[in-house]
């Protein structure tokens, strides 16, 4: 699993965005801005031994991933609960559960979602928008 990001320069900055997770940082050089997107993905995840490696598209655009696509899924369902200001139990409520655990063990990683789960936890948390999949070749 892959996010998408955009890099651009602004002023005398490199700013990066992932715009998935709404995250963003910068750099003086484009390489710092790349390093600092894989710094603080793997600072959000504070996961031993995860790491994260930058994928450039084109001059204008990369793609962040991880041999571990469970963090990153973790990662997706925490930021976009906390983006649409909701605790555990009003996604819970959403999703027509009793328990919050329910939804928690997939932000916290104890279950991985299945591609239809992970749709569903996402309506849950944000019903307006809609997660586009996207093919990338791969290329190291």
């Amino acid at each position: 699993m892959r996010f998408s990001g955009k890099i651009y320069k602004e002023g005398k900055f490199w700013l990066a965005e992932i715009p998935i997770l709404d995250l963003m940082t910068q750099g003086h050089t484009k390489k710092e801005a790349y390093a600092m997107v894989m710094d603080m993905l793997e600072s959000l995840v504070n996961k031993k031994d995860f790491k994260v490696k930058i994928y450039k598209r084109s001059k204008e655009s990369f793609e962040v991933g991880s041999v571990a696509p469970n963090p990153l899924i973790r990662l997706l369902l925490q930021r976009k609960r906390e983006l649409s200001g909701l605790t555990l139990a009003q996604v819970a409520n959403r999703l027509g559960v009793s328990s919050r655990n329910t939804y928690a063990r997939y932000e916290q990683g104890r279950s991985v979602p299945t591609i239809e789960k992970l749709n569903e936890l996402l309506h849950a948390v944000c019903p307006h928008s809609a997660i586009v999949i996207e093919e990338s070749i791969i290329s190291e």
